[in-house]
């Protein structure tokens, strides 16, 4: 569980899980779609078989902007 000022949009690629936002639970799979705004505690718990995410972020966060920065650096 995070927060981060920048807001986010997301959309499961393929997988299912569990999105925490705010702390209440949604069930998400394949072809869903969310949107987090900026500030607000959020997470994501793989189902069994694993998932892929598409995150879409405005303004854009800095870290993820530089080569070898960001998520899994």
């Amino acid at each position: 569980i995070h927060s981060h000022p920048e807001e986010q949009w997301g959309l499961m690629l393929a997988g299912s899980g569990v999105r925490v936002q705010d702390g209440v639970d949604h069930p998400v799979k394949a072809g869903d779609f969310w949107r987090t705004p900026g500030g607000v505690e959020h997470g994501l718990l793989a189902g069994a078989e694993g998932c892929k995410v598409l995150d879409i972020f405005a303004p854009p966060r800095e870290a993820y902007k530089r080569a070898g920065q960001g998520f899994g650096a």
